[in-house]
């Protein structure tokens, strides 16, 4: 799921210390040792789940309702950044994924057949990079010492949960109008 590296990290630092102490500092050639995920005992008195803030700017064209997003940034509190490279990435696509979500995405349903009319990319229409103009993920840099032994925590879908919400927030802020179907298409902000 959304914290892989807490899940095998774990298991790879437990099996480290395992190793280490079954083999010493100076291990015989072919030395092995076997650990599994170790129980993590503080982990029932606290919440170490991570957690963002986003921001969204948009344009609401007054004549057709378009809504375009020319800034977006998202902060995160997430542990231990492991890969930086990687969780950048990771933040970036989700917050893409987000102003999908809010903006385009939509399953077209044939209530004949009860089937999905837009079920490929040629008609179910998604965001992509050129759809935000300035996009920018920071975090927190910090560790999680209650979440892991490597203090880092999940970063998977934190990109995506927000976006939403902070675009929506935005058109209201930017037409009194309150959408809370989304996508937010120009038929529910032209009244």
């Amino acid at each position: 799921g959304s914290s892989g590296t807490t899940s095998w990290g774990s298991t790879i630092v437990g099996a480290a210390k395992a190793f280490r102490e079954q083999h010493g500092t100076e291990p015989a050639e072919g030395a092995r040792a076997r650990a599994g995920m170790p129980e993590n005992p503080e982990r029932e008195g606290y919440a170490v789940h991570s957690f963002g803030a986003h921001f969204a700017e948009v344009r609401v064209h007054a004549d057709t309702g378009e809504v375009r997003v020319p800034r977006m940034l998202g902060v995160f509190s997430a542990g231990r950044i492991v890969n930086p490279v990687l969780a950048r990435s990771q933040f970036l696509g989700g917050m893409v994924m987000g102003l999908s979500m809010a903006l385009h995405e939509a399953s077209v349903v044939d209530h004949a057949f009860g089937h999905v009319v837009n079920h490929d990319f040629a008609g179910y229409h998604i965001a992509s990079n050129a759809d935000v103009g300035d996009l920018d993920a920071i975090w927190l840099d910090e560790e999680d010492p209650r979440s892991n032994p490597m203090g880092s925590r999940g970063i998977g879908e934190i990109g995506i949960v927000g976006s939403p919400a902070a675009i929506a927030n935005a058109v209201h802020n930017a037409t009194a109008i309150r959408v809370r179907d989304l996508p937010i298409t120009p038929d529910k902000l032209l009244r």
